[in-house]
């Protein structure tokens, strides 16, 4: 088995927020990101696969073809928009976390992507944070 990565990055706009609690504790539980006129990242999205080496074309998986899948099913959905406004399909209800974020990338590509390729998904939200998810 191998590892093979494509890196792509989406900019978005998001806010941290729950409607059932009050702006205080908002606030508390996410300071800055709970800000009522949203603010945004420029996200790098890395998506790893775990399979063999096809033997006949010496590739795990086509890189070109992860490339147009991670671009139709992530990319184009998510870049230059309002996570919380224009994506509520794609994030199901979920406030826009890393976290939610990555799982909900993940669940974007599974079906579009081998059984049991899809090995991890990793959101840097910035330089210093990332999250990583393994479906499970």
């Amino acid at each position: 088995m191998i590892h093979i990565t494509r890196q792509e990055e989406f900019s978005a706009a998001h806010r941290l927020y729950r409607e059932d609690w009050s702006d205080e504790k908002n606030i508390n539980t996410y300071g800055k990101c709970a800000h009522e006129n949203y603010h945004g990242h420029n996200y790098i999205v890395e998506v790893t696969l775990k399979a063999p080496v096809n033997e006949e074309n010496g590739m795990a998986f086509n890189l070109a073809e992860l490339k147009q899948i991670m671009r139709d099913h992530v990319i184009e959905v998510l870049d230059h928009k309002n996570l919380n406004i224009d994506v509520d399909s794609f994030m199901k209800k979920r406030i826009p976390t890393a976290e939610n974020i990555a799982i909900s990338i993940w669940e974007a590509l599974i079906q579009h992507i081998p059984e049991n390729f899809l090995f991890n998904v990793r959101l840097y939200e910035n330089q210093r944070n990332f999250v990583d998810y393994n479906g499970g």
